[in-house]
């Protein structure tokens, strides 16, 4: 098994400055069904590699210029092409001329002259290798894209998009903490739909799911990206606003309160009050609660007295 380029063939970049060695090797690669790229210096080397991205490096020592312990050096400390095998060519065949190859990162070696056997066999062998490396590259990158997916689904409402009650839970914990540290505000609107429970009994619930799909969105798209939009749980939503006092959470209440009541739900006229609306209760810390349990608590209080005072309403006192 072998790494393979788009038309099938492993592809094999050739560095050498001597144009009959170029010819030799290429020749004897293209027998076993290998494609070859050339280089004549380490300079140019460099550049193939990092276009084409070659399968394997056949690269001689001895070049002008920059010779190939130079070129390996710098091809195995750069993150795109350190996993690319390079076999060395050589004329030498001293202990220490390998150790200093080693030491730049090659990851074989084959002496001239060479034989065409083992020269093959070796390709063979080191992209057998790459192409394991390639395979676990790739599971590794699924598998991380995978767990990125639960860890979004973990804490997304699966109905509207927006984050859930656990997220919703963690978040607040987190900023109430950040504002006691720093002795900054934070603020938190609970909001319900009123008299959705009529809007799911007369129009069905498929219906009533996409009212809570649509108002989800519109409080996402009218809140500040470090804002956190949860669905609560049922018809009721939260907003966590970092960073915001009474009166500017306030107003933020009241925009998404005016753009749901003047949004064109289907069968919006049929409602008790003649449109869809919202009522909502506004807390903030430090002012109204010294605990997060107790800021959900005071939000949820105001929701209720908005309720009673007749709906489609902001309470924040």
């Amino acid at each position: 098994m072998e790494t393979l380029s788009t038309n099938g063939k492993p592809v094999i970049l050739i560095v050498d400055d001597i144009p009959v060695n170029i010819q030799l090797i290429q020749s004897y690669l293209a027998v076993a069904g290998y494609q070859t790229v050339v280089a004549q210096n380490g300079e140019e080397a460099i550049f193939r590699v990092r276009e084409s991205l070659p399968d394997l490096i056949l690269l001689d020592v001895m070049m002008p210029k920059m010779n190939g312990l130079d070129t390996c050096r710098i091809l195995k400390q750069s993150k795109q092409t350190q996993h690319i095998p390079i076999i060395m060519v050589t004329a030498l065949n001293e202990l220490d001329d390998k150790i200093r190859g080693i030491e730049a990162g090659a990851d074989d070696f084959i002496s001239k002259p060479f034989n065409r056997l083992e020269l093959l066999a070796r390709v063979k062998s080191l992209l057998r290798l790459k192409f394991y490396h390639d395979q676990l590259q790739e599971k590794l990158r699924l598998l991380e894209q995978a767990k990125e997916q639960l860890r979004t689904l973990a804490v997304t409402d699966g109905l509207t998009n927006v984050y859930n009650y656990r997220y919703f839970r963690e978040y607040l914990g987190q900023e109430f903490r950040r504002a006691e540290r720093h002795k900054l505000v934070v603020s938190l609107v609970m909001m319900d739909i009123d008299f959705f429970k009529n809007y799911n009994d007369t129009h069905g619930h498929l219906a009533g799911d996409d009212v809570l799909r649509q108002v989800a969105q519109l409080m996402k798209k009218n809140t500040r990206s470090i804002d956190v939009v949860a669905r609560y749980g049922g018809e009721e939503f939260v907003l966590v606003l970092p960073e915001t006092n009474k009166s500017a959470a306030k107003i933020v209440a009241e925009k998404v309160r005016m753009l749901i009541e003047t949004q064109a739900f289907p069968h919006k006229p049929k409602q008790a009050n003649g449109h869809l609306t919202v009522s909502m209760g506004v807390a903030t810390f430090p002012d109204d609660a010294k605990t997060s349990d107790g800021l959900i608590q005071c939000a949820d209080q105001r929701l209720y007295r908005a309720k009673a005072e007749g709906r489609n309403r902001v309470v924040d006192q």
